[in-house]
């Protein structure tokens, strides 16, 4: 028997009209409609986790809008194209969904739809699911934004903190700081989108969250810690690369009496001492004011001599470990550390004639662009030391520095990110210890820096026989250049490039 045909339409009937009834209208409700899923989807799986991931609000609140949105377009297209042929064609047809359930066609057709439906959001989740664990993945912080974030993501890779998750320092966990990090989420989508971003990034991130909630998750600066032991090995720029090795401890010690004495590096973060500061530069480096605060509430405020003024209230901040240890997972070597470390591993032979000297000074050319680079650079060293044994390994060595610490495209390196754990290159902790903070009211009293043992104590030094020269109770600085003048601080001559 015959499949009975559908009851004609009358004329007049509204259902004439029903615009939305075509093909292409049906497709942007089916796309909307996935979108809409996505959405919830991806909203339950943000609401219910026991983290959150800033990223996932771009694809939950741009991406699936986005698709909703295009979905929403085609829908009103296709009712726009049948308003056009129903003008043009008063008399045709109308274009009607007609589904009756009593014909075998249309139960098969209805059965496909519905196991293609359920596939898609099947597929929809699936791949929400698993679009939400690639946001959190580092690869997508470091790598979707390749040219934008290939500086941060070659350095966090040879940094200490390279098995820590980009959003666990970056995010940490609550609500405030989530939607914080999904506001400035959307604006570096924007930013990528219409090439709005500085190169290179700036420094520092002025809305991190404290320290407290993110670094101290894992370290304790109230802990005890006593004397680390450490040792510097440095090469000179000269004709034999002559080394020169300085072993001091480190005088970390603790914040918090209830694990040993409170002193040492570690006293600035002491829960007891509120240390406080104003910086008149967007990279802290110039602290013209401080003000500290000790467990018996007793309040002294320090300014340098050129800075008599009030800072304003909302810029003081207080002093935490990211005021020191500023550049915990991306950090730069300078050209002569790397050369520094590379000579004393061996990577550099110390045979060929003055390769500190040479290296440093290629690598601290300006180049166009990190293909250019290494071709000089290649190119350099070839002709410098043809046929010399340790020549491979040196183009080599002096190519991967380049690359683990220049980015000409971004503009960055290591002299746009100071480091301020220590004082060598960059003023560090001469940025307060400068003998020249007074404190208001006695002038005689300043945030000392002339004494050197209060936060390291040199064990031994020099090169050779002379490291046989040991004390444990510190020794006086020799410095390899001889001796300093009166006023000038590690940094005023050592600049990342300097020797």
């Amino acid at each position: 028997m015959p499949d009975p045909l559908p009851p004609t339409p009358d004329p007049a009937s509204p259902s004439r009209h029903a615009l939305w009834r075509n093909w292409i209208s049906l497709t942007g409700v089916i796309i909307g409609g996935g979108s809409l899923f996505a959405f919830l989807f991806l909203f339950a799986i943000d609401l219910f986790s026991g983290s959150h991931n800033p990223y996932i609000g771009i694809l939950s609140y741009v991406v699936a809008p986005a698709f909703l949105i295009f979905g929403l377009v085609v829908f009103v297209v296709g009712a726009w194209i049948q308003h056009r042929q129903l003008k043009r064609y008063p008399d045709a047809p109308p274009a009607r969904l007609y589904i009756d359930f009593e014909r075998p066609h249309d139960r098969k057709v209805m059965i496909y739809f519905g196991a293609g439906a359920m596939a898609f959001l099947l597929l929809t989740a699936m791949g929400s699911y698993q679009t939400y664990h690639v946001t959190e993945s580092v690869e997508f912080c470091g790598q979707v934004c390749h040219k934008v974030m290939k500086p941060e993501f070659v350095t966090y890779q040879r940094g200490v903190h390279a098995r820590v998750a980009c959003v666990e320092c970056h995010i940490g966990s609550g609500a405030k700081w989530y939607v914080k990090s999904k506001l400035s989420g959307s604006y570096q989508l924007y930013s990528v989108a219409f090439n709005k971003y500085s190169r290179p990034i700036g420094t520092p991130v002025h809305n991190l969250r404290p320290a407290q909630d993110t670094c101290e998750k894992c370290h304790w600066p109230e802990k005890y810690t006593g004397n680390l032991d450490r040792t510097y090995a440095h090469y000179l720029a000269d004709e034999a690369s002559t080394p020169h090795t300085v072993r001091m401890l480190l005088h970390i010690g603790g914040g918090s009496d209830l694990h040993g004495p409170v002193g040492g590096i570690h006293w600035h973060t002491s829960a007891a001492n509120k240390v406080e500061y104003f910086a008149s530069d967007p990279q802290r480096q110039r602290i013209p004011w401080v003000r500290v605060t000790s467990f018996q509430g007793k309040t002294t405020v320090y300014r340098s001599p050129d800075y008599q003024d009030e800072p304003p209230a909302d810029q003081i901040r207080r002093m935490d470990c990211i005021d020191c240890h500023n550049r915990p997972a991306h950090r730069y070597q300078t050209p002569n550390a790397a050369v520094d470390q590379a000579l004393e591993l061996g990577r550099l032979d110390a045979k060929l004639p003055a390769i500190k000297r040479q290296a440093v000074e290629l690598l601290t050319s300006t180049y166009a662009s990190e293909n250019e680079a290494i071709a000089k650079i290649t190119a350099s060293l070839r002709e410098e030391y043809a046929g010399r044994p340790g020549l491979d390994q040196a183009v080599t060595t002096t190519s991967e520095i380049y690359r683990a610490n220049f980015f000409p495209e971004m503009k960055a390196d290591w002299s746009k990110y100071p480091d301020n754990k220590g004082h060598k290159d960059f003023p560090g902790c001469f940025r307060c210890h400068d003998n020249q903070h007074e404190a208001v009211g006695d002038p005689s009293r300043m945030i000392a820096a002339s004494d050197c043992t209060t936060c390291h104590s040199i064990v031994t030094q020099g090169k050779g026989e002379e490291l046989a020269n040991f004390s444990l109770k510190g020794l006086s600085f020799q410095h390899p250049g001889g001796d300093i003048p009166d006023g000038v601080i590690c940094n005023d001559c050592h600049n990342g490039k300097n020797q």
